[in-house]
């Protein structure tokens, strides 16, 4: 929308309406927020969802954490598949031509520590598939840290994945390994959704 006056832009009705969009198509509320919720006052950060759409990760729900110093995304924004734990960790369980596809493309820099190098992306996600997790510091908001696990559908493929993310300074070294066995218990809940519905190939259809 455009001011009258000053004739600046800002952010209309229809953006708002995204968010409501995205949370309508996928039905997720009733089935994972439950999960998200406990899992953010479990480890007192937020938690959220990322569905892959193409070459990119949209963000289909978040839970807050109750903190005044939290990290928020809107729901239906997109970012690359290279940018983030919650982004590569569905990047690294792709077929290797669909890899191939995004690191022929530019890669642009989102902040300080957005991997741009190809060789390093590629070793980056080597190490993501060996240890079945990501883990990113600034790569896609200056500061924020983000701990991530893939969620597959009823074929083994690689759909979305389940996160925690929060400013750096609450996530040294050694709390890491503690909030990475919450997020697991949780993902696999969700994974167990998903098995209950062994026909499903999309997320809309593995929870109804």
């Amino acid at each position: 929308m455009q001011d009258k006056s000053t004739k600046k832009y800002s952010l209309g009705v229809k953006f708002m309406e995204l968010g409501s969009i995205v949370r309508d198509q996928f039905q997720i509320s009733d089935v994972i927020v439950p999960i998200m919720q406990r899992l953010s006052a479990e480890t007192g950060e937020s938690i959220y969802l990322t569905w892959r759409d193409g070459l990119e990760g949209i963000c289909v729900e978040i839970v807050e954490s109750s903190q005044t110093i939290r990290y928020g995304v809107t729901v239906g924004s997109r970012s690359p598949l290279y940018a983030g734990a919650s982004n590569k960790v569905i990047l690294a369980f792709l077929p290797e031509d669909v890899q191939e596809t995004l690191l022929n493309q530019k890669l642009q820099s989102f902040a300080s520590k957005t991997i741009t190098s190809k060789e390093e992306l590629r070793h980056d996600l080597d190490q993501i598939r060996a240890t079945g997790w990501a883990y990113s510091v600034g790569e896609y908001t200056e500061s924020v840290f983000a701990l991530s696990l893939p969620l597959f559908n009823a074929s083994n493929e690689v759909v979305s994945s389940l996160a925690v993310g929060g400013p750096e300074f609450r996530m040294p070294q050694e709390k890491i390994e503690a909030t990475l066995q919450k997020l697991i218990q949780g993902r696999d809940e969700i994974q167990a959704l998903i098995s209950k519905h062994a026909g499903a190939t999309t997320f809309r259809q593995f929870i109804t």
